[in-house]
């Protein structure tokens, strides 16, 4: 037994040495396995100090995440210093995947702009007529008795009993007996006759018989549909009084509905096509013929007048149709064209990123831009850009989100650092009546509860301050404003009031988001423009609204509720300005 425990103690001592010797002897040569950062993960922590929101600048961490607010992706910011153009910001092409920054370079076309419009089918006014009786007496007989019934052309419609028919045809006898003697007063009775429509053959029959004619049939002149019967059986008419009303409607018109801001682009010639909700699938095309002069006051439009073929008579009059209009915008050659996205818009400024041509790193310089007409998904350039610039068509608010971290012009600040006021703020540089200042304040107020129906979802109630609202817009008093004040007022009026017939017809939320966004932005110049508020009014963005595209509202409260999404993203958003008197 003791035998067996030396063993054991000399064993575990024989293996205590020999590793301590081991451990001696590879310890100057060899070194022990690191699990240190290798090159390029060190280069992008050292990229990529902090990661901050591209909505919410002030969150600022040391790891990528989630921002706190509005839970979307935390970008990264980069070191600035070293760039040639002071006012430029850079960013890594890590930043830019991660923002989903995308560039465009700018190129010439021509513009166009897709317009949808609505339209009824209308008889052609040239081929309605008033069939008249020519004989006067008593409707002795009615053929065509009922409203919508075919007649053609020379058909009996009804038979009349005229004393006065049977005095001439007395004449007509007398005069035929003197004939030889008398010539010129047997003519004379044949002509009597033939004012009143009695034709040759039926005047040669009444002098075969020999005997006056009592009733004599009315035939129709022209072929169509009855539209309107004007006379009953028995009834005493007076010669030229009308019977029947009767269309042709072989061919009608169609009446498109033309808003005022799209009417400088359509012309007689200008094509059209469209469909009529009755019969799905079959499209039609034309050109317009006809622009009606005159504006009606209600609607703010002009109709504009098609023609089209109505074989089988498959088409009515009062049938609804819907058409588009693809027209060329201004010049035909040499414009240039952005998509929206590209586009900050700020009210009376309008700004895009364009990219720096000799940076190492990517790095954008923000320009302000003159814009033309609103095409739809883009918008026609006036001037600051040129073609050949790559600009920022995808990330643009992300963009000018790390300008304003980097303290470069951006857009809440075109001029100010960051550490200089965050706020910017605007006031009603116009002097209007106080009658304009007092619509204007009504018009907010409703449109605040607009807004908030929108945040809480509740479509009946937002429907019914959008008929309030186009009551106000049509009953504005802009005809008490001078120059440059009208200019404005003519330009947003009319918008808004498109806006708003668009949101009365929604059927859905959804469609009323939709149309609340140009809403907006007419409401921000006005307000802008015309308001006289006691306390501020803040202008207030969402970069996700409007299929990433962004968009602004108005609210009275600094915290955000955000009346594109509702509880969906109830809080995404920032203020972006305030409108103080």
């Amino acid at each position: 037994m003791k035998k067996i425990n030396r063993t054991i103690i000399l064993t575990v001592l024989v293996t205590l040495v020999l590793g301590i010797f081991i451990g001696r002897w590879i310890a100057p040569g060899q070194k022990t396995a690191s699990f240190e950062p290798d090159t390029a993960t060190k280069d992008a922590a050292a990229a990529v100090e902090w990661w901050t929101c591209s909505m919410h600048p002030q969150i600022r961490q040391h790891e990528p995440g989630k921002c706190p607010i509005c839970g979307m992706d935390l970008i990264p910011l980069t070191d600035e210093t070293g760039d040639a153009d002071p006012l430029a910001i850079r960013m890594s092409a890590t930043a830019m995947q991660l923002a989903n920054v995308q560039t465009e370079v700018i190129r010439t076309g021509n513009a166009r702009k897709e317009i949808r419009v609505i339209g009824k089918a209308q008889a052609d006014e040239r081929k309605i007529y008033s069939q008249v009786t020519h004989l006067e007496g008593r409707i002795e007989s009615l053929k065509v008795n009922f409203t919508g019934e075919e007649v053609k052309q020379g058909q009996v419609l009804a038979t009349i009993y005229s004393p006065d028919l049977v005095n001439a045809q007395q004449e007509l006898f007398t005069a035929y007996a003197m004939r030889n003697s008398q010539p010129g007063l047997y003519q004379a009775a044949r002509e009597k006759l033939k004012n009143w429509k009695i034709s040759e053959t039926q005047i040669d029959d009444i002098l075969a018989t020999g005997k006056p004619r009592e009733s004599f049939p009315i035939t129709a002149d022209v072929s169509g549909l009855v539209m309107e019967k004007k006379v009953n059986l028995g009834d005493y008419v007076m010669r030229g009084m009308p019977l029947y009303d009767i269309v042709d409607l072989s061919r009608l018109w169609v009446l498109f509905d033309i808003y005022e801001q799209d009417l400088d682009l359509i012309r007689v010639g200008s094509k059209i096509e469209f469909s009529f909700q009755s019969l799905p699938g079959i499209p039609f095309t034309s050109r317009i013929t006809f622009i009606d002069p005159v504006i009606d006051p209600a609607t703010r439009s002009a109709k504009a007048r098609v023609e089209v073929a109505n074989p089988g008579g498959r088409l009515k009059p009062e049938m609804f149709a819907t058409g588009t209009m693809e027209l060329p915008v201004g010049s035909p050659h040499d414009q240039i064209v952005i998509p929206a996205s590209a586009v900050l818009w700020t009210g009376e400024r309008s700004l895009v990123y364009v990219k720096n041509p000799d940076s190492g790193m990517p790095s954008f310089v923000m320009h302000e831009i003159n814009l033309g007409p609103d095409l739809g998904d883009s918008y026609l350039v006036k001037e600051g850009l040129k073609p050949g610039m790559e600009i920022v068509v995808h990330g643009t608010f992300a963009v000018d989100a790390a300008a304003q971290l980097a303290g470069k012009p951006s857009m809440m600040n075109p001029q100010m650092p960051m550490n200089a006021s965050a706020r910017d703020t605007v006031s009603p540089q116009m002097s209007v009546p106080l009658a304009v200042k007092n619509a204007t304040g009504k018009l907010l107020n409703d449109y605040l509860l607009l807004k908030d129906a929108l945040v809480a979802g509740d479509l009946e109630s937002g429907k019914e301050i959008v008929k309030r609202m186009e009551l106000q817009v049509s009953a504005f008093p802009s005809g008490d404003l001078q120059m440059p004040a009208a200019a404005l007022a003519r330009e947003h009026l009319p918008a808004m009031g498109d806006q708003l017939k668009k949101m009365v017809g929604a059927q859905d939320l959804a469609k009323i988001r939709d149309s609340f966004k140009p809403l907006s932005q007419h409401m921000i110049s006005l307000v802008s423009a015309f308001g006289s508020m006691d306390r501020p009014v803040y202008v207030q963005h969402c970069p996700m609204a409007d299929h990433n595209r962004g968009a602004d509202w108005l609210s009275l409260q600094k915290n955000i509720l955000n009346p594109y999404f509702g509880d969906a993203m109830l809080t995404c958003g920032s203020t972006v300005r305030v409108i103080e008197d």
